[in-house]
């Protein structure tokens, strides 16, 4: 029988053969290929890092850390396997811009100069500085450091606003280690460190009797101080489909909360790191004006 493709017939004929078509592309090598994430080697997935716990680390063939695991499973469900990139933290993001890397980790905060240069992923987790110090003391205000003696780490952003707590001591470090033993031996009051690894410390070694307290002001003359914080990663501007698909794994480890059981495993146990109570600065810089931000409550 003569079939013309304006009738009814033919119409129906010729819709299951587009559909038959679409079909078999889509379950070809080159149409599974056309649909796969995008990376600077097929199947692998180019990952640097500095190493620094409780973010990064590789271990037994796996990424380890809170970053590093959110990593891994992002990686896992994506189908592609980690290629590990460690190096100093002052290389990461030179290797993102460069492509000899697919994206980076390693506790980095969100900042708009920073979602300049490359793709920033949705948070990972929140934080906010705060003040690390002995069991004999509960300081989480500015005021509480006012005419103390307080220890921080040389070359942190946030140093010109602890200039300007009154009366405050300021004592400058190289290392982390170097301030919690001043702070251990009386020679400071407290320390205001970065915020996962002072938490991270304290966990691995309670005999320290030390606790981190996050601030609780919401000073906008300390914006670095009292701000929120986003752990986020980074990739490079010209890869919008790997961002989209790792956003969509985060999404789904903040879903369920998982993401405060990654968390728990480093010792990143309490509410702040989890809950987004702070001004949203992304909205409306790389995000949209009414994007809200993902938490676990």
């Amino acid at each position: 029988m003569k079939i013309t493709i304006g009738s009814k017939s033919g119409s129906r004929l010729m819709a299951g053969v587009l559909a038959c078509t679409a079909l078999m592309l889509a379950l070809s090598p080159l149409g599974v290929q056309a649909q796969a994430v995008r990376t600077i080697e097929a199947g692998t997935l180019a990952v640097a890092f500095s190493g620094d716990m409780p973010g990064t680390g590789y271990q037994d063939g796996k990424m380890v850390g809170f970053d590093g695991e959110v990593l891994q499973q992002s990686a896992d469900a994506l189908k592609l396997k980690i290629k590990p990139a460690l190096m100093e933290w002052s290389g990461t993001i030179a290797s993102v811009q460069s492509k000899r890397v697919d994206i980076m980790g390693g506790t980095m905060g969100w900042t708009e100069q920073r979602s300049k240069i490359m793709l920033l992923t949705d948070p990972i987790m929140y934080f906010k500085n705060g003040i690390t110090q002995t069991a004999a003391t509960n300081w989480s205000h500015l005021a509480d450091l006012e005419n103390k003696k307080v220890g921080t780490i040389t070359g942190f952003s946030f140093i010109p606003e602890l200039r300007k707590i009154n009366g405050l001591q300021l004592a400058l470090y190289d290392t982390s280690d170097a301030a919690v033993r001043d702070l251990m031996s009386g020679r400071i009051d407290a320390v205001i460190g970065d915020p996962p690894v002072m938490q991270y410390a304290i966990s691995r070694n309670p005999q320290w009797k030390l606790h981190f307290n996050a601030f609780t002001d919401n000073n906008p003359d300390y914006p670095l101080l009292t701000g929120l914080g986003q752990v986020v990663f980074g990739i490079n501007k010209d890869n919008p489909e790997l961002l989209k698909a790792v956003n969509g794994e985060i999404a789904k480890l903040w879903k369920n909360c998982d993401m405060k059981k990654i968390g728990a495993r480093y010792g990143l146990t309490q509410d702040v790191w989890y809950k987004p109570d702070g001004k949203n600065f992304r909205a409306g810089v790389d995000r949209a004006a009414d994007w809200a931000l993902p938490g676990c409550r």
